[in-house]
C-alpha cells in the first residue's frame, strides 16, 4: 500500500524556522550588560522594542527587582524540593496575596506549559470529551494528547467557530460526560478574544458544556486588580469554567496559577497533577517578585497602569486606522497582527523594520496558518508615544515596499485573512510585458499538437486523454467526482511556450494521503455524512492522473517568472471560486523553486512513490526475468511464472453491458478495500465512457478452471499516442482468486500487453510500489505543494494520526 511519508510537520517547521533564521529573524540573541524594556540590542544595533509580552513592564520595576534579590539572599537561588514534601517559606504569602486578587485559592504552577500538563489529565475524567479551538495555545492542545491514550474524544473546531462549535456538542452530549471546550482568552498572535457572552450562552443552553481557558496574553492589563480578561469577561467563576492564568509575562515574574470554584477538585488537581508532584519548584527570587507584584494588583496602582498602557494601545490603534495597513483583528488588546500573507513578504518587511531600528515579532507557521504569515506587534508600557508614531510612520512606508519586491499585493494579502479589500495594487510591469497568460476551459479549444508537443507523453495526458477526462468529470451528475476544467498557457513575446498546464476543481477527502487507519475512521463517519472533512481544491493535474502535469522551460530566462505568474493566476482562481485550498502536483523531490514556493505560503509535503517501467528494446518475454535482479528475479519465477497457467488473459476494446456491471463490480471490490489513496468512488459513467474511447483497452483474467467463468481481474488501461501505456484503475474478485496471486498476474500481463504494443513507458502509478518495484518499476518520488485557507484540516489529519497511531 502506498504510505504518505508523516513527517511533513516536522520538516515544514524546520524549514520555515530555518529560512528565517538564515535571513536573521529568528533564533536571535539580545546583547548588553541590561535591559531596560524601551530598547533592545540585537547585532551591534540599538533597537526599539515592540516585541515584548510584558504589557505592563513590571519585569523592570524596581519593586520586583529588589524583592528577587533579597530572596536570593536569604533563600538562594532554588528551593531544590518538589513542594509534595516542602514548600519554601515565600510560598504560603504569594498564595494568600493571589487569592485575595481573585478571591479564589490557587494552584501555582511552574509555567503554564507544566500547568497544563498537571491539570488537564487529572481535570478531564475517562467519560468526558473535549473540544479545541484550533488555535488555541500549543500547550494546550499538547497536554490533550496524553487524553487519546485514555480513549477520550479530543476533536477540533475552525477558530472562534460557535456553530461548529454547537454540533460537536450535539454530537458528543449522548454519549460523554462533561464536555470541555478548550480556548484562549486572549489569542497570542492575533490578539483576538474569545467571545466569551455566547460562551456562556452554549454553557446555558448545554449544562454539560465546560469551559477552559488559557487567559495568559490577558493577564494584568485588564480587568478588577489585573485579574485578566476572562475574570472581567465572566465576573464569578461558575463550576463549569475553569482558568489557567501566568505570573509570567505582563505579571512581571515567573510561573503560571489555575483557578476553579470546586474546592474538591482543586485538591485533587494539586494532589495528582505530575508536573506538580514531580517538578521542582518556583525558585525564591520568582515567588519573592511575584508577591511585590500582587501588592502593585492589590493596590490602586494597577488601573493607572491600565490605564496608561490603554491610552498608548488606543493611540496606535488610531495610527493604524489612518493608514493602509491589513491590521487582522481591530480590538483593544496591547496585541497587535499585521497580516503579510507569504513568509517572502513578512521576510521582507521585517528586515526592513530591523533596518529602521525596529524589533517586532514574526508570525510564522506553526503559530499561524502558512499563508497568514505576518508581524505580530505588541504595545508595552515602556514604549513612548514619539516611539509608537515613528514605528506607525515606518510600517507604513515599507508595507508598500516590501508588498512590491515580493510580487505580493494588498488585495492578495487581504483576501488571505478574509479581510476587506482597500486597494489593488498594479500587477508587476515587467512581468506583463514580457509574458502573457491564456487561459482556457477546455482542450477542444487548445492546438492539439502543441498541447501533445509538451504534455502528451505523460501518463492520460495527450489531447484525447484530455478529451476523456473533461467529458467523464466536467458534465458528471455526482458533485463529488465533478471538476472543472482550466488550462494555462503562458508564453513569450516571441510566443513561445515557456509554461503550460492544467487544473482541476472539485472535492477532496482531507485525508485522501493520510493513512488507513485515518480513513477508516472518517469512512465510518462518512456513512452518514458524505462530505464530512472535504475540502474544495484547485488542483494542477486531477486525482485521476499523476506525473508531471507542469511543463516548463526551465532552460528560458523567464523560466521563473512564468511560474510566478502561473502561481498568482491559480490564487486569483482559487478566490473567485472560493476553494479552501490549492495544491501544486506533482514535482520531482529536489524542484528548482522550492524555497521559492514555500516563501509563497505554501506547504511541501511528500507524495506516495510513483512507479514506472521504461525500456526501448523489450527483450522476448521468455528473457523478461533477466532485467531484474537476483532478488526479484526469484520473486518472478516463485511467485509469477508458475500462476500463469491458471488463468486465461483477454483483451477487449469494447465491453458488453453485463461486462462492464462485472468490471465496475471488481473496481468497487478494491476501491472499498483500499483506502490508501481514499478518493471518492467513480460512477460508472466513468467506465462507460471508456467503452466508447478508442485510447481505452481491457486486460480480463478468467480463472481456466472456475465453474462460473466470470473473469475475476481486470485492468482498466489507457493506451496514450505518446508511447506510454497507463494501466489507470484494476478490479480484483478477491475471494474466487484466493491463492492464484491475482494482483501479480494482472502487473505481469499488462508489462506482457505494453511490450506485445511496442510501448516503451508503462506508467504503473502510485499504489503498492514494493509489488511493481519486485516487477523492474523504477521508483521515482514526488513532491507536492499546498496551500490553504487555514491549518484546520491539516492539524486534524495530523491529531487524527496520532491518536489511530496511539489505539493500534
Amino acid at each position: 500500500m502506498a504510505k504518505i511519508k508523516h513527517n511533513n510537520f516536522i520538516d515544514t517547521v524546520d524549514t520555515v524556522f530555518s529560512s528565517a533564521k538564515e535571513k536573521g529573524i529568528l533564533h536571535l540573541y539580545a546583547e548588553g550588560e541590561y535591559l531596560n524594556g524601551r530598547t533592545i540590542k540585537i547585532n551591534g544595533n540599538e533597537m526599539l522594542h515592540f516585541g515584548t509580552t510584558g504589557y505592563l513592564g513590571l519585569e523592570q520595576d524596581e519593586r520586583l527587582k529588589e524583592a528577587a534579590i533579597n530572596a536570593i539572599r536569604n533563600y538562594g537561588t532554588q528551593f531544590p524540593l518538589s513542594k509534595t514534601y516542602l514548600s519554601h517559606p515565600l510560598y504560603a504569602e504569594l498564595e494568600s496575596k493571589i487569592e485575595q486578587m481573585y478571591g479564589v485559592p490557587p494552584i501555582i504552577t511552574k509555567n503554564s506549559t507544566l500547568g497544563h500538563m498537571a491539570i488537564i489529565p487529572t481535570l478531564i475524567r475517562d467519560e468526558d470529551a473535549v473540544i479545541l479551538d484550533h488555535q488555541a495555545h500549543w500547550s494546550v492542545q499538547n497536554a490533550c494528547q496524553v487524553l487519546k491514550l485514555r480513549g477520550i474524544p479530543v476533536e477540533m473546531i475552525r477558530h472562534n467557530n460557535l456553530e461548529m462549535l454547537e454540533d460537536k456538542i450535539r454530537m458528543l452530549s449522548g454519549k460523554s460526560g462533561k464536555i470541555w471546550y478548550m480556548a484562549d482568552g486572549v489569542y497570542s498572535m492575533y490578539g483576538d478574544y474569545s467571545p466569551v457572552q455566547d460562551l456562556l450562552n452554549l454553557a446555558r443552553k448545554y449544562p454539560q458544556l465546560h469551559l477552559y481557558f488559557d487567559d495568559v496574553h490577558g493577564m494584568s492589563w485588564k480587568g478588577k486588580n489585573g485579574t485578566g480578561f476572562i475574570f472581567d469577561a465572566i465576573g464569578t467563576l461558575e463550576e463549569n469554567i475553569v482558568v489557567v492564568s501566568t505570573l509570567s509575562k505582563t505579571f512581571g515574574a515567573s510561573g503560571a496559577t489555575f483557578f476553579c470554584s470546586d474546592l474538591k477538585l482543586r485538591e485533587k488537581i494539586k494532589t495528582f497533577g505530575g508536573p506538580l508532584t514531580f517538578s521542582a519548584q518556583l525558585e525564591p527570587a520568582s515567588v519573592a517578585a511575584a508577591i511585590a507584584s500582587c501588592d502593585i494588583h492589590l493596590s490602586a496602582e494597577i488601573y493607572e497602569h491600565q490605564t496608561q498602557l490603554a491610552k498608548k494601545t488606543a493611540h496606535f490603534s488610531t495610527l493604524l486606522s489612518n493608514t493602509s495597513l491589513p491590521l487582522v483583528s481591530d480590538n483593544d488588546s496591547p496585541v497587535f497582527f499585521l497580516g503579510m500573507g507569504t513568509p517572502a513578504t513578512a521576510y521582507n518587511f521585517t528586515k526592513r523594520l530591523f533596518s529602521e531600528g525596529f524589533y517586532l515579532n514574526l508570525g510564522i507557521y506553526p503559530a499561524v496558518p502558512i499563508k497568514n504569515t505576518g508581524i505580530r506587534i505588541t504595545i508595552s508600557a515602556h514604549n513612548k508615544t514619539e516611539d509608537i508614531s515613528e514605528l506607525a510612520r515606518a510600517m507604513d512606508y515599507h508595507y508598500q515596499k516590501a508588498v512590491e519586491e515580493t510580487g505580493s499585493s494588498d488585495e492578495k494579502i487581504r483576501q488571505a485573512f478574509r479581510m476587506d479589500i482597500k486597494t489593488k495594487l498594479p500587477a508587476q510591469k515587467q512581468q506583463t510585458e514580457l509574458l502573457h497568460i491564456e487561459e482556457r476551459t477546455t482542450i477542444e479549444n487548445i492546438d492539439k499538437q502543441e498541447w501533445n508537443k509538451y504534455l502528451g507523453t505523460h501518463n492520460i495526458l495527450d489531447w484525447d486523454g484530455m478529451n476523456y477526462l473533461e467529458q467523464t468529470f466536467s458534465g458528471n451528475e455526482d458533485s463529488a467526482t465533478k471538476w472543472d476544467f482550466f488550462y494555462y498557457i503562458i508564453r513569450d513575446q516571441n510566443m513561445q511556450v515557456v509554461l503550460i498546464t492544467f487544473c482541476t476543481f472539485g472535492i477532496w477527502k482531507d485525508d485522501m494521503l493520510s493513512t488507513e487507519s485515518v480513513s477508516r475512521y472518517l469512512e465510518e463517519i462518512r456513512k452518514t455524512d458524505l462530505m464530512h472533512m472535504t475540502s474544495k481544491v484547485l488542483s494542477t493535474g486531477s486525482l485521476f492522473t499523476e506525473g508531471m502535469h507542469c511543463y516548463i522551460d526551465q532552460s528560458h530566462p523567464l523560466a521563473e517568472q512564468s511560474f510566478r505568474m502561473l502561481l498568482n493566476k491559480m490564487e486569483e482562481t482559487y478566490n473567485s471560486l472560493g476553494a479552501d485550498m490549492v495544491v501544486l502536483r506533482d514535482f520531482e523531490n529536489g524542484f528548482k523553486w522550492d524555497e521559492m514556493v514555500r516563501n509563497q505560503g505554501y506547504f511541501r509535503i511528500d507524495m506516495p512513490e510513483s512507479c514506472i517501467i521504461e525500456n526501448k528494446n523489450w527483450p522476448t518475454i521468455e528473457n523478461y526475468g533477466s532485467l531484474l535482479s537476483t532478488r526479484s528475479r526469484q520473486h518472478y519465477n516463485r511467485e509469477i511464472l508458475p500462476y500463469e497457467k491458471f488463468y486465461d488473459v483477454e483483451i477487449k476494446d469494447c465491453l458488453n453491458q453485463e461486462e462492464i456491471n462485472r468490471a465496475y463490480e471488481l473496481y468497487c471490490n478494491v476501491k472499498d478495500r483500499n483506502l490508501a489513496i481514499n478518493t471518492f468512488t467513480y460512477n460508472r459513467q466513468v467506465f462507460e465512457n471508456m467503452n466508447s474511447s478508442p485510447n481505452w483497452e481491457f486486460l480480463i483474467l478468467t480463472l481456466k478452471n472456475a465453474v462460473e467463468k466470470n473473469f475475476v481481474g481486470i485492468m482498466f488501461c489507457y493506451k496514450n499516442s505518446g508511447n506510454v501505456y497507463v494501466p489507470e484503475l484494476i478490479g480484483m474478485d478477491y475471494i474466487a482468486a484466493e491463492g492464484f496471486n491475482l494482483y501479480r498476474q494482472l502487473l505481469y500481463q499488462t508489462i506482457k500487453r505494453a511490450r506485445e504494443l511496442e510501448i516503451e513507458r508503462i506508467d504503473f502509478g502510485i499504489s503498492a510500489s514494493f509489488e511493481k518495484k519486485k516487477l523492474g518499476a523504477s521508483i521515482i518520488t514526488k513532491v507536492a505543494y499546498v496551500q490553504a485557507k487555514d491549518n484546520y484540516a491539516m492539524e486534524l489529519m495530523q491529531t487524527l494520526q496520532n491518536e489511530t497511531n496511539t489505539a493500534r
